[in-house]
């Protein structure tokens, strides 16, 4: 592979990388407060006891696990995106 075509792709992985790591820090802030919230709709369901303090503590529990599925898959892609930065500076750096 061409070294310009190696640094352009370098380029777009790093635009990337930098970008999930915002997202990530705006997940990671949104499932901290959504965990919050959970804790609080579990213990108003413990002193409520009703049909609808059920219904909001599964519905809190479900945004949480939503978020954590979300921040999971950014870390995930983040992951794949640093493997991917890898082997492309090996390239380079064999390519020389």
């Amino acid at each position: 592979m061409a070294r310009p075509v190696i640094e352009r792709r370098l380029r777009e992985v790093a635009g990337r990388l930098i970008r999930l790591r915002a997202d990530l820090a705006v997940a990671e802030e949104q499932l901290a407060h959504l965990d919050d919230e959970a804790d609080d709709a579990r213990v108003r369901h413990l002193v409520a006891e009703t049909p609808l303090s059920e219904r909001g503590r599964r519905e809190a529990e479900r945004q949480a696990q939503a978020m954590a599925r979300h921040r999971e898959d950014l870390l995930a892609e983040m992951l794949r995106l640093e493997i991917s930065q890898d082997e492309l500076l090996d390239r380079m750096s064999v390519d020389g």
